[in-house]
């Protein structure tokens, strides 16, 4: 059979493959292929745009690279399968989605894909009706993977065009004219970002992850509708944000626990209840029996909401701080004695930089995982960090907002106990560890990790990568920048005068040391002369410097 005989007989075989302009009422799993690697081509196509329209003008934005990775990643699951059962190669997509999950967007995406999946059970082709009841699951499942869900962003994208194919599908049954009005309402939903997130609106940008998601539905569409996937100029003309992400939280001082009996309850609204009301919250159950599990320094706030819903049962609560202090206390009354056994727990740990891997495993970590800005590790490259690590008890430290999320699921998938320290920064990560306490239980040690970690002050001196106005300041392209606890605070000419000005915003004269992590752009004897200028201005602090190897970034600082 020739090639041409080959096409017209897959053409005939699948419904995506029909005349292009007759109405299309099935997609089976080799349409669904076809609309992925479609969808995957126009994103590649325009991954340097989205990463290039980033908030800050920093050189980590890597929107675009992290969404490619995990859709090539979704791709490459299914790119052999000889499934034709929509819903079997949809499990697939969202299996390799979820291994490949790189950064924040990566991960949410993975969650869609999840989603889309699980609404796709057991069907051999869907329908519009079909498509639409995924989509739905699709971004719900998104929404609930995200603690703190923020409208504005590649959530609100997706819950708005899944909203619309609602309406599509109830007045036709063809998926063309669905899948338009999708792509529609997605790409209005990316333009109205800006009014939801003030940021965005000051940047004059809109959301990186909604974009990206856009991409791939107008992917999609084009080859329904016979277009090609070549380069657009008004991608590149756009500009576009990554999604907020909350701040790591402090720890707490009470461990809560309880159950609650009743009839009708709605496990949903209480977790995102107890969340609300402090950290490493978890609620699980049904209808009739919910377990919670909450930090809160304040522990009759839980309680009393529990109670507010049906009958108490196995109510516990523990003071984590005064178990901490008497735990320190014996162990300083009871030296460790050789023959006494250590609790064995692993450390998984992100550094951006062969220097600061070096840092990192000089204080014991178990295992370094090379990532960092435009280098997120996938939550397989996590994964397989923790279940290769010497003990069945692992602590990750991401050391980067943008890598927790992948982190967050690696714990999920781990056959492990696994915690994630929610490390913002290397300077964050490397107080957190030299905080581990061996001698302590795995939980004790995330607590006592976080609050070494939240501490630290970290600054961070690059150059901008193009013009913009952050916070009411003016950037042009090429400008010496200075990001403290990663809020804009300094700009200038060379990155000594950054430096300078970010260690005034640090009010590191309160300090006691100030570390110099300088990058591989950096040359030792240039970062040596910075420290002896910080040493004059600074007298009475204690300055250390160390060869970190990160690229993008002159220095990484910490004051503590």
């Amino acid at each position: 059979m020739t090639e041409e005989q080959k096409n017209a007989t897959e053409q005939v075989a699948n419904p995506i493959e029909a005349e292009r302009q007759a109405p299309i009422h099935l997609c089976d799993g080799r349409g669904l292929k076809r609309l992925l690697r479609y969808g995957l081509a126009w994103l590649e196509r325009h991954q340097e745009a989205i990463n290039a329209l980033n908030v800050y003008p920093v050189p980590d934005g890597d929107t675009g690279t992290n969404m490619l990775l995990t859709m090539q990643s979704a791709y490459a699951e299914i790119e052999s399968s000889p499934q034709e059962e929509v819903g079997i190669i949809a499990q697939q997509v969202a299996h390799g989605a979820l291994m490949g999950a790189r950064g924040n967007s990566g991960v949410i995406l993975s969650q869609i894909f999840r989603g889309f999946a699980r609404a796709l059970e057991g069907v051999a082709a869907f329908t519009t009706i079909q498509l639409s009841a995924a989509l739905r699951e699709a971004a719900a499942t998104a929404y609930k993977g995200v603690i703190k869900p923020v409208e504005g962003t590649i959530l609100t994208v997706a819950r708005e065009a899944a909203e619309a194919s609602v309406i599509a599908a109830a007045s036709s049954d063809d998926l063309r004219y669905v899948l338009e009005q999708v792509v529609r309402e997605a790409r209005a939903s990316v333009m109205r970002t800006p009014s939801l997130l003030p940021v965005l609106a000051e940047a004059g940008v809109v959301d990186a992850g909604g974009q990206g998601l856009l991409t791939i539905l107008e992917g999609m569409l084009r080859y329904i509708k016979g277009e090609p996937v070549d380069i657009d100029s008004d991608y590149v003309r756009a500009v576009d944000l990554h999604a907020l992400h909350p701040e790591s939280e402090e720890g707490y001082g009470y461990d809560i626990q309880f159950i609650i009996h009743g009839e009708g309850l709605d496990v949903e609204a209480i977790r995102q209840t107890i969340d609300s009301m402090g950290d490493c919250a978890l609620v699980v159950g049904d209808s009739s029996a919910v377990k919670v599990h909450v930090h809160s320094p304040e522990p009759g706030t839980p309680i009393n909401f529990g109670a507010s819903q049906g009958s108490l049962s196995r109510v516990i609560v523990e003071n984590m701080q005064e178990q901490y202090q008497g735990f320190i206390l014996s162990k300083a009354q009871q030296p460790l004695t050789p023959d006494e056994p250590v609790a064995t727990i692993s450390t998984v740990v992100v550094a951006p930089g062969p220097g600061l891997a070096q840092v990192f495993e000089s204080l014991g970590a178990s295992a370094v995982v090379p990532g960092g800005q435009t280098m997120n590790p996938s939550t397989e490259d996590l994964l397989r960090a923790v279940e290769q690590a010497p003990s069945d008890q692992v602590i990750i430290l991401p050391n980067n907002k943008n890598i927790i999320m992948a982190a967050e699921q690696a714990a999920e998938l781990a056959n492990k106990k696994v915690r994630v320290v929610r490390t913002n920064t290397v300077p964050q990560g490397i107080a957190a560890l030299l905080a581990l306490n061996y001698q302590a239980d795995l939980e004790s040690n995330s607590h006592i990790m976080s609050e070494a970690a939240s501490a630290v002050q970290t600054a961070e001196i690059t150059t901008a990568v193009r013009s913009a106005q952050i916070n009411g300041v003016q950037l042009e392209e090429g400008e010496v920048i200075g990001l403290v606890n990663g809020k804009l605070e300094a700009k200038g000419d060379s990155p000594e005068e950054v430096t300078l000005a970010a260690l005034q915003k640090m009010q590191a004269a309160d300090s006691e040391i100030i570390t110099i992590y300088y990058g591989e752009s950096v040359a030792a004897d240039t970062a040596q002369e910075l420290a002896a200028t910080i040493e004059r201005v600074f007298p009475e602090q204690e300055v250390e410097v160390v060869d970190g190897g990160q690229p993008h970034y002159y220095y990484i600082l910490s004051a503590e």
